[in-house]
């Protein structure tokens, strides 16, 4: 199958790449810089050179795409969220998105995009389904906006698959990699209550899901992309800091992480306990199902 591919020199496209490549699909990836994407993806693809946040694309290399695998957009958790840092957040999921919807003209067969769990804002203990309503605050905002986008596709023919990721646990980026060195160091705790739920996959496990997202036929609409083991961001600090043998007691104060973080402080303190058995009922086996065994295979 020809793959289009957005945002494969990030963390999650790097490895997809990867996979689809090994299952003998071609891949085409859309980038800013030919030559930098070239040497970030460690698969081969073909390059198309544009920027969707600007414009749509126009290429030799769309003819025939039969299948989206839409990753792209600006990381949430780098920087703080001045005025400008949101803009690019909203142009690089919204505009993006329908700019892609312009690029293929009806060509694609199936669309796999991404959305996350931020989608349902801070929801304390309600247990989260597809179904659930999303919450108010900016990152909700913006993920309903992004999968309306994403949704416009079906009226072109395309089956339209989305994904609303949790935490993606992986050793080469992502919070993961943020949390580990203050961890080994034993400066690590609990951010506020530690009471607040956290929804996690491993990125392994969500490169198979969305393989499987675009292979079965059967998958269409909103899944949420999160192991079947919610935990809490107290008991995620724990198990994280027991496997680096470094004590996890230093707790880091909720109105602290306000004046640090600003609004962006809502990632780290929003509740969200998002239900995986929609995924589950397509017949998805997860590798890594507890945060135990997702975390030893990490660190």
């Amino acid at each position: 199958m020809k793959v289009l591919m957005t945002g494969a020199t990030g963390m999650v496209g790097r490895e997809l790449g990867k996979a689809l490549v090994a299952a003998g699909h071609q891949v085409v990836i859309i980038s800013r810089d030919r030559e930098k994407a070239a040497q970030k993806t460690p698969f081969p693809c073909e390059v198309i050179e544009g920027n969707l946040t600007e414009a749509p694309v126009s290429s030799h290399f769309l003819d025939e795409v039969e299948a989206v695998l839409h990753l792209m957009g600006e990381p949430i958790a780098e920087g703080r969220w001045t005025d400008e840092k949101k803009k690019k957040l909203v142009q690089t999921r919204v505009q993006a998105t329908r700019n892609l919807r312009q690029s293929l003209g009806g060509r694609a067969k199936v669309l796999v995009s991404t959305s996350a769990v931020g989608f349902y804002g801070d929801r304390g203990e309600e247990l989260l389904t597809e179904e659930t309503a999303p919450g108010a605050d900016f990152l909700a905002r913006l993920c309903v906006d992004w999968e309306q986008e994403a949704q416009a596709f079906e009226k072109e023919g395309t089956r339209v698959v989305c994904l609303r990721l949790g935490m993606v646990l992986s050793k080469t980026g992502g919070a993961l990699s943020e949390m580990m060195t203050p961890a080994k160091a034993g400066v690590a705790g609990p951010l506020g209550s530690g009471q607040q739920w956290m929804s996690w996959i491993h990125i392994e496990d969500l490169v198979r899901l969305y393989r499987q997202a675009l292979e079965q036929q059967e998958m269409k609409g909103i899944y949420n992309a999160v192991a079947p083991d919610p935990v809490r961001n107290e008991d995620f600090m724990k198990c994280l800091t027991r496997l680096l043998h470094r004590p996890g007691f230093l707790r880091a104060p909720a109105f602290a992480l306000k004046i640090l973080f600003g609004e962006k402080s809502t990632v780290l303190l929003s509740s969200q306990r998002a239900s995986g058995q929609r995924v589950l009922a397509t017949g998805f086996s997860f590798h890594f199902s507890s945060l135990e065994k997702a975390l030893s295979d990490l660190v």
